[in-house]
């Protein structure tokens, strides 16, 4: 357009120019070897333009046929070029498409129709082919020498990484990408893995540098830049805790500059603030992002950060939290957990189960089985928010490629990867709509549970001779055929009385709780024991102190157990001749 522009630009110059000759006429005169030549001025001018024109195109047919040569073998070498051009990009497709021999057909070609010296491409179509057909000690040479070309060194420097990667060299692939980034930090590929082996390695220095050169590169934007940067800042702050607080803290504020919202850069700020011993800074920092986003581990610094605080202190520091952050589930467990330590039970079950209503969450449920424990000590009560606890939705934690970890870590120990970390859920069922006039999860535990007292109940004793572990109390049996005794007076018979007893009876708990309850069970009267009176014939003598009779076969005879068969498990009664038979009693299992 604007060499269009030009050209008529130029023509109207000239017909100006002959318009402004015409309207001013006049005549030309020239004297040549005696001879004048007179002509007008127009004519003349236009006979020197065509003397112009007719000059130029004979040197231009001079100068072609002067060069002739030279352009023939320029054209003839631009046309071969282009060919192998061609050849290249054929084979090229054929090795992404699979077509071994496609590409090595065009490979061949472009040897043929380029030079590998001049032209670099040739070796990455040869590289390509050598990785199709599975040899890779040729694709390795092949890197190998591209990365020695300038022209060519960084994609070298990739295929040796990649193949590095394959065969799980780890330490030769991270050497080709330190290489690859300090030759060109703007690779994205060499400075995502040197950051990341310079983050496993604690060489925080040298990975804060190569961020820096990224940003001056703008291969990163600005808020990537700055989140990674943030992440390595808060590492190297948190490796000079112990040794350095001061350039730890310095560290960490520089971190929350580049993002204000992250507690783990202000929980170690707070922590380097109270290892020199400045309480002031450290609660500032910690109040500074909670009023972003509350969160647990920084609500718990920030209660317990002077240690000489009784619990009542801890108590008010909880609530100045929540007074920055009201109406906000991490403030009410935060203000939950005091109190309960505090041991102000009324305010610790308002405040956990309005953060249970909130969110029903495990954490929730269990800050009241704890609260439980400690005001009533009720274990059916506790087991009841334990339950619901099971059932309710875990709390987030600190969460990196399926890794579940309570502090949080500056990469991801299973891929190495920066800033990993994220505060979230682990997993958990997704909780069903809501439908609208429905009960929460803590109304619902509040009418199921269980009253104070109701699985605490404690069994009473069983009496002395009633029977354990019987389903029904059984009368005496009818086991006596003979007594070696004689028989007692009839005045000093009498009906046996009528005995009660306790029997235990476990109940399977609805709570989860063991109760046990007890029911008085009557025992029907006893029967009287069939009494056979022995005849002084019958009842043999009383061996002599010290002397064994023996039966007929020799053996020693077995001594009467209380009149009852050896397998009986009574009482032998009938060694105590001082023991009243009133007192004697009879237990059945």
């Amino acid at each position: 357009m604007i060499r269009l522009l030009i050209f008529a630009i130029i023509v109207l110059a000239f017909a100006l120019g002959f318009s402004w000759f015409a309207d001013r006429p006049g005549e030309l005169t020239l004297v040549w070897q005696g001879q004048m030549f007179e002509t007008p001025l127009t004519t003349a001018l236009a006979l020197l333009i065509a003397l112009i024109f007719v000059v130029m195109i004979v040197w231009w047919l001079i100068s072609a046929i002067w060069t002739s040569p030279k352009s023939v073998t320029r054209y003839f070498r631009a046309r071969k070029r282009d060919r192998g051009y061609q050849a290249i990009s054929t084979g090229l497709i054929a090795v992404g498409s699979g077509n071994l021999v496609q590409a090595r057909k065009m490979s061949t070609r472009a040897h043929a129709l380029l030079s590998a010296d001049q032209e670099p491409l040739i070796h990455v179509l040869d590289a390509q082919v050598a990785l199709t057909e599975g040899n890779y000690d040729k694709a390795r040479r092949l890197f190998e020498a591209m990365s020695e070309d300038p022209e060519t060194a960084e994609l070298g420097l990739r295929g040796l990484y990649l193949e590095a990667k394959r065969v799980g060299a780890d330490e030769a692939a991270q050497h080709f990408a330190e290489q690859a980034a300090d030759k060109a930090p703007y690779l994205a590929w060499a400075a995502k893995a040197t950051l990341e082996t310079r983050a496993r390695q604690g060489r925080w220095d040298d990975a804060i540098r190569l961020l820096d050169q990224q940003r001056s590169a703008k291969v990163t934007d600005k808020d990537e830049s700055a989140r990674l940067k943030s992440v390595v800042l808060t590492a190297r702050a948190e490796s000079r805790l112990d040794t350095d607080p001061k350039a730890a803290a310095a560290d960490a504020l520089q971190a929350l500059k580049l993002r204000d919202d992250f507690h783990p850069a202000a929980i170690i700020a707070a922590k380097a603030y109270l290892a020199q011993g400045n309480l002031r800074k450290s609660a500032g920092v910690l109040e500074m992002v909670w009023k972003k986003e509350p969160h647990p581990q920084t609500g718990a610094l920030y209660v317990r950060a002077r240690g000489g605080d009784s619990a009542v202190d801890r108590l008010k520091r909880a609530e100045k939290l929540e007074g920055l952050k009201p109406n906000n589930w991490v403030s009410l467990m935060v203000v939950a957990r005091a109190a309960l330590d505090a041991r102000e039970f009324e305010k610790a079950r308002t405040k956990a189960e309005a953060a249970a209503r909130m969110q029903p969450r495990e954490s929730a449920f269990l800050l009241l089985a704890d609260l439980e424990e400690a005001e009533t000590g009720d274990q059916g009560r506790v087991r009841h928010w334990m339950s619901q606890a099971l059932r309710s939705e875990r709390d987030p934690t600190w969460v990196a490629d399926g890794l579940v970890s309570e502090y949080w870590r500056p990469f991801s120990p299973t891929t190495g990867q920066l800033d990993a970390f994220s505060w979230k859920v682990p997993y958990g069922e997704i909780a069903g709509p809501i439908e609208e006039g429905s009960a929460s999860r803590l109304d619902e535990a509040l009418k199921s549970l269980p009253p104070v007292g109701g699985s605490r109940a404690e069994p009473e004793a069983p009496a002395e001779d009633a029977p354990i572990f019987q389903d029904e109390a059984k009368p005496e049996p009818e086991a006596q055929a003979e007594t070696l005794e004689p028989e007692a007076p009839a005045e000093n018979k009498a009906e046996a009385p009528k005995t009660e007893s306790v029997r235990p009876v476990i109940m399977d708990p609805p709570t989860g709780a063991s109760a046990i309850k007890s029911e008085e069970a009557k025992i029907a009267p006893e029967e009287k024991p069939l009494v056979v009176e022995a005849r002084s014939e019958d009842i043999p003598p009383k061996p002599a102190e010290g002397s064994v009779e023996e039966d007929d076969d020799g053996s020693a005879p077995l001594k009467p157990f209380g009149g009852r068969t050896p397998d009986d498990p009574g009482i032998d009664d009938s060694d105590d001749d001082e023991t009243p038979p009133a007192a004697k009693k009879r237990l059945f299992f």
